[in-house]
């Protein structure tokens, strides 16, 4: 439900009653998966891609949000005659396991106490879930995705399917993202949970049990968060060190409650408060802090011994990884090193670093560049799989 309202949002899920033993070693039953589904599945059912969103996003990827009303967050790259062409894919999202727009997580109703999670919902992985979704795609009838796609936490858990399910992956995009999360990243993300943890609406984690939400703490961690996704050159180029009045301010009068220093704010300051503000509309607390510890937990490699070829040995699955030039969160190292792992791993591997200066959040912005690469990787594949 929208995080300000009482409104209840119908998801579109799929119930399993036998629910998933997750990493941790706790059985989490029953499991509620979110899901949306976008064009036709072929009479062979060879055509699915699988959508992995990244860590605020959910399965809203090519629609209108039901919350926010905006449009979906991918929605330049997934519909008709576009790169990801649903006139000739049938496209899946999931909201993660975890997640609060539908799958099970902190805000699902615990069995057999008629209250929520909340801190008491078990730790989970990037692999649980990537097999909370293998679950729905075998729920719907396919055995074989013909690719799976996403950017930054999303391409984690791209990764994580081509290393646990190789022979259901033909394709795997994975896009800004790496095969283990940095000190850096885990610092950013400890940071973003302390601004949670301080805000006086916390409540603990049992926030909901007074009907309040820690707003400026969650609002303060996705600012936290927003500022690494971008670069120096984009912010400079979008802001600068231009100002705004806000309506009201009389200069020379001291600080106004929101604003900056004799009423004033750099443009700056009010796009990250807008960022934040909104966030919080849509988003759960709770969540943030399951999401944001799977992703400090990952690591590939760690399975196989600190080898990551291991993790691809035998693959036939077909790779293209992509960077951005000015991603600081996940530069472009870290996808070399993905892919020179899959080279040793005498994976079929193409890699792609796109010059920008857009920063992470660059494969969710108008970038020609890697909409071409997204397009011709995929109908490359599809006429080698012959589907046509």
């Amino acid at each position: 439900m929208d995080q300000t309202s009482s409104t209840p949002i119908t998801h579109q899920t799929e119930s399993f009653a036998e629910g998933i033993e997750l990493d941790c070693g706790t059985v989490l039953a029953p499991l509620e998966v979110a899901y949306r589904t976008y064009g036709t599945l072929n009479a062979a059912r060879s055509n699915a891609v699988l959508i992995c969103h990244a860590l605020t996003g959910d399965q809203y990827v090519a629609e209108q949000h039901p919350v926010t009303g905006k449009p979906g967050w991918w929605g330049r790259l997934v519909g008709p005659g576009l790169p990801v062409d649903t006139d000739r894919f049938f496209v899946i999202c999931c909201n993660v396991l975890g997640g609060c727009m539908g799958s099970t997580g902190p805000r699902s109703i615990r069995a057999g106490t008629g209250a929520p999670w909340g801190t008491d919902f078990p730790p989970v992985t990037l692999r649980d879930m990537v097999r909370a979704q293998s679950m729905l795609v075998s729920r719907l009838g396919i055995e074989r995705l013909f690719a799976v796609v996403g950017g930054s936490m999303g391409g984690m858990q791209v990764l994580s399917w081509a290393a646990t399910f190789p022979e259901r992956v033909f394709a795997a995009v994975p896009i800004a993202t790496a095969s283990f999360h940095s000190a850096q990243n885990i610092a950013f993300n400890e940071v973003s949970r302390q601004a949670i943890f301080a805000d006086p609406d916390w409540k603990g984690g049992r926030y909901w049990e007074e009907g309040r939400i820690p707003a400026r703490g969650l609002a303060v961690a996705r600012m936290m968060a927003h500022i690494t996704y971008l670069s120096e050159e984009a912010l400079t180029r979008k802001f600068g060190r231009k100002l705004r009045r806000e309506p009201g301010a009389v200069q020379g009068t001291g600080p106004a409650e929101g604003a900056g220093l004799f009423g004033e704010m750099f443009e700056v300051e009010s796009y990250l408060r807008h960022q934040g503000s909104s966030f919080v509309r849509r988003f759960d607390a709770n969540s943030y802090l399951t999401v944001t510890r799977a992703m400090d937990y990952f690591d590939l490699a760690a399975d196989h011994d600190g080898d990551l070829a291991a993790a691809f040995a035998g693959t036939r699955t077909r790779f293209c990884v992509v960077s951005f030039s000015s991603d600081w969160l996940f530069p472009t190292g870290q996808s070399r090193m993905v892919a020179r792992a899959l080279n040793r791993a005498a994976a079929n591997v193409s890699f792609v670093e796109i010059d920008t200066d857009k920063g992470h959040d660059a494969f969710l912005l108008d970038e020609p560049d890697f909409d071409r690469t997204i397009r011709g990787f995929l109908q490359g594949c599809a006429e080698h799989a012959g589907l046509g």
